[in-house]
Protein backbone atom coordinates (compact mmCIF):
# COMPACT_ATOMS: atom_id res chain seq x y z
CA UNK A 1 0.00 0.00 0.00
CA UNK A 2 0.85 3.33 -0.86
CA UNK A 3 2.43 5.43 2.20
CA UNK A 4 1.22 8.79 2.21
CA UNK A 5 3.77 11.91 4.59
CA UNK A 6 2.06 12.70 7.67
CA UNK A 7 0.58 16.31 6.06
CA UNK A 8 -0.79 14.23 3.48
CA UNK A 9 -2.42 12.09 5.41
CA UNK A 10 -4.32 14.48 7.18
CA UNK A 11 -5.43 16.12 3.88
CA UNK A 12 -6.71 12.86 2.81
CA UNK A 13 -8.72 12.59 5.62
CA UNK A 14 -10.43 15.78 4.14
CA UNK A 15 -11.57 14.43 1.29
CA UNK A 16 -15.16 12.65 1.40
CA UNK A 17 -15.44 9.45 0.80
CA UNK A 18 -17.06 9.10 -2.93
CA UNK A 19 -15.48 12.52 -4.15
CA UNK A 20 -14.40 13.52 -7.50
CA UNK A 21 -11.02 15.17 -6.47
CA UNK A 22 -8.74 17.37 -8.51
CA UNK A 23 -5.32 17.70 -6.98
CA UNK A 24 -3.70 20.74 -8.51
CA UNK A 25 -0.02 20.87 -8.06
CA UNK A 26 -0.19 16.88 -7.62
CA UNK A 27 3.87 16.22 -8.07
CA UNK A 28 4.22 12.65 -8.02
CA UNK A 29 0.16 12.13 -7.88
CA UNK A 30 0.79 10.64 -4.41
CA UNK A 31 -2.25 11.81 -2.86
CA UNK A 32 -5.30 10.60 -5.56
CA UNK A 33 -3.08 7.58 -6.22
CA UNK A 34 -3.57 6.78 -1.93
CA UNK A 35 -7.37 7.83 -2.34
CA UNK A 36 -8.42 5.67 -5.33
CA UNK A 37 -6.49 2.71 -3.46
CA UNK A 38 -8.36 3.15 -0.67
CA UNK A 39 -11.58 3.20 -2.64
CA UNK A 40 -11.98 6.29 -1.59
CA UNK A 41 -12.59 8.81 -4.37
CA UNK A 42 -14.63 7.30 -7.50
CA UNK A 43 -12.41 9.79 -10.11
CA UNK A 44 -9.51 11.53 -9.92
CA UNK A 45 -7.47 14.35 -11.64
CA UNK A 46 -3.79 15.02 -11.21
CA UNK A 47 -2.87 18.50 -12.22
CA UNK A 48 0.40 19.82 -12.97
CA UNK A 49 2.04 22.55 -14.76
CA UNK A 50 5.71 21.10 -14.82
CA UNK A 51 6.44 18.73 -17.12
CA UNK A 52 9.16 16.86 -14.73
CA UNK A 53 6.75 16.94 -12.08
CA UNK A 54 3.61 15.25 -14.63
CA UNK A 55 6.23 12.58 -16.16
CA UNK A 56 6.72 11.56 -12.74
CA UNK A 57 3.21 11.60 -11.91
CA UNK A 58 1.65 9.75 -15.18
CA UNK A 59 4.48 6.84 -14.05
CA UNK A 60 3.25 6.52 -10.35
CA UNK A 61 -0.86 6.44 -11.86
CA UNK A 62 0.66 3.20 -14.25
CA UNK A 63 2.70 1.60 -11.78
CA UNK A 64 -0.34 1.56 -9.41
CA UNK A 65 -3.15 0.61 -12.72
CA UNK A 66 -5.09 3.93 -11.59
CA UNK A 67 -5.35 4.75 -15.32
CA UNK A 68 -9.51 4.18 -15.43
CA UNK A 69 -10.15 6.70 -11.98
CA UNK A 70 -7.53 8.92 -12.15
CA UNK A 71 -6.34 11.06 -15.16
CA UNK A 72 -2.96 13.40 -15.31
CA UNK A 73 -3.37 16.69 -17.10
CA UNK A 74 -0.72 19.02 -17.85
CA UNK A 75 -1.84 22.77 -17.33
CA UNK A 76 -1.80 25.69 -14.96
CA UNK A 77 -3.98 25.79 -11.78
CA UNK A 78 -7.29 25.32 -12.71
CA UNK A 79 -6.80 25.43 -16.28
CA UNK A 80 -6.35 21.51 -15.85
CA UNK A 81 -10.42 20.80 -14.90
CA UNK A 82 -13.77 22.05 -16.65
CA UNK A 83 -16.52 23.74 -14.58
CA UNK A 84 -18.61 21.17 -12.94
CA UNK A 85 -15.99 18.22 -13.80
CA UNK A 86 -15.28 17.89 -9.49
CA UNK A 87 -16.55 17.76 -6.20
CA UNK A 88 -13.37 18.38 -4.37
CA UNK A 89 -10.07 20.27 -5.11
CA UNK A 90 -6.96 19.59 -3.53
CA UNK A 91 -3.91 22.52 -3.61
CA UNK A 92 -0.88 21.15 -1.31
CA UNK A 93 2.86 22.57 -0.86
CA UNK A 94 2.56 25.76 -1.99
CA UNK A 95 2.53 29.33 -0.44
CA UNK A 96 -0.29 30.84 0.40
CA UNK A 97 0.00 33.84 -1.92
CA UNK A 98 0.11 31.45 -4.76
CA UNK A 99 -2.72 29.05 -3.49
CA UNK A 100 -5.21 32.67 -3.86
CA UNK A 101 -3.49 33.38 -7.43
CA UNK A 102 -4.37 30.08 -8.57
CA UNK A 103 -8.19 30.19 -6.95
CA UNK A 104 -8.90 34.10 -8.57
CA UNK A 105 -7.58 32.35 -11.80
CA UNK A 106 -9.25 29.80 -11.84
CA UNK A 107 -12.67 30.97 -9.76
CA UNK A 108 -14.99 29.91 -12.68
CA UNK A 109 -14.17 26.75 -12.49
CA UNK A 110 -15.02 26.58 -8.66
CA UNK A 111 -18.86 26.10 -9.64
CA UNK A 112 -20.32 22.48 -8.53
CA UNK A 113 -17.01 22.12 -5.91
CA UNK A 114 -18.46 21.02 -2.97
CA UNK A 115 -15.23 21.41 -0.59
CA UNK A 116 -11.44 22.97 -1.18
CA UNK A 117 -8.63 21.60 1.10
CA UNK A 118 -5.82 24.22 0.60
CA UNK A 119 -2.64 23.30 2.48
CA UNK A 120 -0.39 26.62 2.20
CA UNK A 121 3.08 26.11 3.44
CA UNK A 122 3.87 30.20 4.09
CA UNK A 123 1.28 33.10 4.33
CA UNK A 124 -2.43 31.41 5.45
CA UNK A 125 -3.82 34.97 5.72
CA UNK A 126 -3.88 35.24 1.63
CA UNK A 127 -6.02 31.87 1.67
CA UNK A 128 -8.39 32.84 4.29
CA UNK A 129 -8.80 36.35 2.88
CA UNK A 130 -8.96 34.93 -0.79
CA UNK A 131 -11.65 32.32 0.37
CA UNK A 132 -14.07 35.39 2.65
CA UNK A 133 -13.87 37.62 -0.07
CA UNK A 134 -15.23 35.07 -2.78
CA UNK A 135 -17.76 33.71 -0.70
CA UNK A 136 -15.79 30.96 0.89
CA UNK A 137 -16.55 29.30 4.55
CA UNK A 138 -13.88 27.71 6.49
CA UNK A 139 -15.21 24.50 8.07
CA UNK A 140 -12.07 23.47 9.67
CA UNK A 141 -8.61 24.45 10.03
CA UNK A 142 -5.98 21.67 11.13
CA UNK A 143 -2.08 22.47 12.19
CA UNK A 144 0.41 19.86 12.55
CA UNK A 145 4.53 19.56 12.78
CA UNK A 146 6.65 16.98 10.78
CA UNK A 147 10.27 17.35 10.07
CA UNK A 148 10.65 20.25 11.71
CA UNK A 149 8.24 21.75 9.41
CA UNK A 150 4.64 23.27 11.14
CA UNK A 151 1.67 22.97 8.22
CA UNK A 152 -2.14 24.12 8.36
CA UNK A 153 -4.72 23.00 6.49
CA UNK A 154 -7.72 24.58 5.83
CA UNK A 155 -10.82 22.84 4.57
CA UNK A 156 -13.98 25.13 2.94
CA UNK A 157 -16.70 25.10 1.51
CA UNK A 158 -19.28 27.88 -0.41
CA UNK A 159 -20.81 30.33 1.48
CA UNK A 160 -24.84 28.60 2.35
CA UNK A 161 -23.84 24.90 2.09
CA UNK A 162 -21.60 25.64 5.30
CA UNK A 163 -22.82 25.42 9.05
CA UNK A 164 -21.51 28.00 9.99
CA UNK A 165 -21.30 31.94 8.21
CA UNK A 166 -18.58 34.26 7.58
CA UNK A 167 -19.92 37.11 9.65
CA UNK A 168 -20.06 34.43 12.62
CA UNK A 169 -16.49 32.91 12.23
CA UNK A 170 -14.86 36.55 11.96
CA UNK A 171 -16.99 38.05 14.67
CA UNK A 172 -14.26 40.68 16.72
CA UNK A 173 -13.80 38.03 19.98
CA UNK A 174 -13.10 39.04 23.14
CA UNK A 175 -10.61 36.34 25.20
CA UNK A 176 -10.83 35.89 28.37
CA UNK A 177 -8.09 38.75 29.66
CA UNK A 178 -9.86 41.44 28.07
CA UNK A 179 -7.75 40.81 25.08
CA UNK A 180 -10.19 41.79 21.64
CA UNK A 181 -9.69 39.72 18.13
CA UNK A 182 -10.78 41.57 14.96
CA UNK A 183 -11.50 40.21 11.65
CA UNK A 184 -7.46 41.29 10.49
CA UNK A 185 -6.11 39.04 13.13
CA UNK A 186 -8.83 36.31 12.87
CA UNK A 187 -7.59 35.77 9.57
CA UNK A 188 -3.80 36.13 10.88
CA UNK A 189 -4.13 33.47 13.46
CA UNK A 190 -6.97 31.12 12.35
CA UNK A 191 -10.50 31.16 13.49
CA UNK A 192 -10.60 28.17 14.09
CA UNK A 193 -7.19 27.18 15.58
CA UNK A 194 -7.63 29.79 18.78
CA UNK A 195 -10.47 28.02 19.93
CA UNK A 196 -8.52 25.04 21.39
CA UNK A 197 -4.70 26.46 20.31
CA UNK A 198 -2.34 23.55 20.09
CA UNK A 199 1.18 22.77 21.24
CA UNK A 200 2.40 23.38 17.49
CA UNK A 201 -0.05 26.30 17.15
CA UNK A 202 2.00 27.99 19.78
CA UNK A 203 5.27 26.92 18.04
CA UNK A 204 4.47 28.13 14.94
CA UNK A 205 3.81 32.11 16.62
CA UNK A 206 6.67 32.29 18.74
CA UNK A 207 8.81 31.17 15.03
CA UNK A 208 6.34 34.15 13.64
CA UNK A 209 7.83 36.47 16.36
CA UNK A 210 11.17 35.83 16.14
CA UNK A 211 11.20 36.21 12.22
CA UNK A 212 9.47 39.47 12.96
CA UNK A 213 11.78 40.33 15.68
CA UNK A 214 14.68 39.87 13.39
CA UNK A 215 13.08 42.12 10.81
CA UNK A 216 13.22 45.23 13.35
CA UNK A 217 16.28 44.75 14.47
CA UNK A 218 17.43 45.15 10.94
CA UNK A 219 15.04 48.22 10.26
CA UNK A 220 16.55 49.60 13.97
CA UNK A 221 19.96 50.19 12.11
CA UNK A 222 18.79 52.36 9.51
CA UNK A 223 18.04 55.66 10.04
CA UNK A 224 15.30 56.68 7.65
CA UNK A 225 12.09 57.89 8.81
CA UNK A 226 10.31 55.22 7.05
CA UNK A 227 12.21 52.42 8.59
CA UNK A 228 10.97 54.48 12.37
CA UNK A 229 7.48 53.99 11.20
CA UNK A 230 7.92 50.35 10.01
CA UNK A 231 9.58 49.24 13.45
CA UNK A 232 6.45 50.54 15.13
CA UNK A 233 4.02 48.91 12.99
CA UNK A 234 6.14 45.87 13.41
CA UNK A 235 5.93 46.73 17.40
CA UNK A 236 2.50 46.68 17.64
CA UNK A 237 2.27 43.86 15.69
CA UNK A 238 4.67 41.58 17.60
CA UNK A 239 2.55 43.17 20.97
CA UNK A 240 -0.92 42.06 19.75
CA UNK A 241 0.34 38.19 18.67
CA UNK A 242 2.39 38.14 22.40
CA UNK A 243 -1.09 39.30 23.76
CA UNK A 244 -3.54 37.05 21.98
CA UNK A 245 -0.46 34.47 23.10
CA UNK A 246 -0.82 34.70 26.66
CA UNK A 247 -4.29 35.04 27.14
CA UNK A 248 -4.56 31.57 25.19
CA UNK A 249 -1.94 30.60 27.14
CA UNK A 250 -3.60 31.12 30.36
CA UNK A 251 -7.25 29.81 29.08
CA UNK A 252 -5.16 26.28 28.19
CA UNK A 253 -3.17 26.15 31.38
CA UNK A 254 -6.58 27.10 33.45
CA UNK A 255 -8.78 24.34 31.67
CA UNK A 256 -5.98 21.34 32.36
Amino acid sequence: MLKLSKRLEWIAKQVPAGSSLADIGSDHALLPSFLALQGRIVKGIAGEVNPGPFQAASKQIRESRLEEIVDVRLGDGLAVISAGEVEVITIAGMGGALIASILEAGKEKLAGVKRLVLQPNVGEANVRSWLLEHHWVLTDELILEEDGKIYEILVAEPSGQAEVSNEELYQTRTLHGGVTMDREQLIKMGPYLIRQPSVVWFQKWEQELGKLEMIRRQLALSEAAESRSKEKDLELEMKRIKEVMACLQKDKTSSN
